[in-house]
């Protein structure tokens, strides 16, 4: 069953970024599945700029005309791409820098997708920044999409049809951002009708008391945290459960840092889901370390969601 629309119906529907490049084609076809199954448009951006500073005496209207035509060319390609989608398609050349270009426009969009590395600028910058400006910035959730993608084979619609029965796998850790990730995670696999993976992490224990026994036992220690994380899961699983009662959800608890922890979930669930710490700073330390490594690592799409409120976080 395709999944209904998730979170608020906003005009641009599913909004993805295309420079043409193999990385790019693959988030377009991820988004064109994404949008058909939602049920709301797909809107397809690309973005040029023109150097401010241009050395000879080359016109800055000819140069400009000449980034235009080229991003033209690349929207071509995207149509070409989707000439047989059975959904509805908007294309869109925008002046301006591919990040700004995406964030802007994310105000009205339900998601924005890019793939996880570009040819550049979508003309004139690369998309491997773009990957981590996004995610930091934009006003929805952001899915980045993974080099290893392979959209599924076919003709017309059941080219767009989604078949992954994989899960969706969430990572959680207590912090206000990754309970809203949670939510939308949830969200997401309801509407897939498919299993939700809540995932924590345990981190290591500080070398402090590696090297300073005298400050606690190590078993012990760690014993005392596996159960206070254990209870915190079952926990974070009951209150997702009040709200998607019709939800499988699946706990799990692993050893190892929640990055790498999260980077291997990528490779088994057809989306993994992780929140940002807030806006401000530069784009890591908005992420947070365990956004920006799974993003890094990835071996299928994941969805960055960014801080908001939800009355169901008061809970």
């Amino acid at each position: 069953m395709a999944a209904q629309s998730v979170g608020s119906t906003n005009s641009l529907g599913v909004l993805v970024g295309f420079d043409g490049s193999e990385h790019a084609v693959r988030a377009l076809h991820w988004s064109a599945i994404e949008a058909l199954a939602r049920g709301v448009p797909l809107t397809v951006v690309s973005a040029f700029t023109v150097p401010r500073l241009i050395a000879g005496d080359v016109p800055y209207d000819s140069d400009e005309s000449l980034a235009r035509r080229v991003a033209e060319e690349v929207v071509e390609k995207a149509r070409e791409q989707l000439k047989d989608y059975p959904g509805d398609v908007s294309f869109h050349i925008d002046d301006g820098d591919a990040a700004g270009v995406l964030v802007a426009r994310s105000r009205e969009a339900e998601i924005a997708v890019v793939g996880a590395r570009g040819r550049g600028g979508f003309v004139g910058r690369m998309l491997g920044s773009v990957s981590s400006a996004l995610p930091a910035h934009a006003n929805c959730p952001t899915v980045v999409v993974d080099q290893y993608y392979e959209p599924p084979q076919g003709e017309g619609q059941a080219r767009y049809t989604r078949v992954d029965q994989r899960p969706v796998v969430v990572g959680i850790d207590q912090s206000k951002g990754s309970r809203l990730a949670a939510l939308r995670a949830a969200e997401v696999a309801a509407a897939l009708q498919v299993e939700l993976r809540v995932v924590m992490a345990i981190a290591p224990i500080e070398g402090s008391l590696i090297w300073y026994p005298e400050l606690g036992p190590r078993e012990e220690e760690g014993e005392r945290r596996r159960r206070q994380l254990e209870d915190q899961l079952e926990d974070d699983v009951q209150w997702l459960s009040k709200h998607f009662s019709t939800l499988t959800i699946t706990p799990a608890l692993y050893d190892g840092p929640s990055g790498e922890v999260l980077g291997e979930e990528t490779d088994r669930s057809q989306l993994t889901v992780v929140g940002t710490r807030g806006r401000g700073g530069v784009a890591r330390a908005l992420l947070g370390s365990t956004s920006s490594d799974v993003i890094m690592h990835a071996a299928g799409p994941v969805m960055v969601v960014p801080a908001g409120e939800d009355p169901r976080l008061e809970e």
